[in-house]
């Protein structure tokens, strides 16, 4: 599913997807759970200092952020993956 929003600061990767008509699931909101994991394809979405719960170490080196924290400096092509 493709779609397109444009990056506004401190919005999140759910709600810019939300405005181009994509859905990423979600659940917490706060990125305990990890079900809005997503693959970040290009681009740059910044992690937090301190990872939270819904990320580890494994999933971030193979491009995984959380759509429900992450905020995208610039354009950004993500993979939306099956809820856990």
């Amino acid at each position: 599913m493709l779609g397109q929003a444009t990056v506004q600061a401190d919005f999140t990767l759910v709600e810019l997807a939300e405005d181009a008509g994509v859905s990423i699931p979600t659940n917490c909101s706060s990125g305990t759970c990890g079900t809005c994991m997503v693959t970040l394809v290009s681009g740059d979405v910044p992690l937090p200092e301190v990872l939270p719960p819904g990320l580890d170490e494994d999933v971030v080196e193979d491009g995984a952020r959380l759509g429900c924290i992450g905020c995208p400096k610039g354009d950004v092509d993500i993979d939306v993956r099956p809820p856990l």
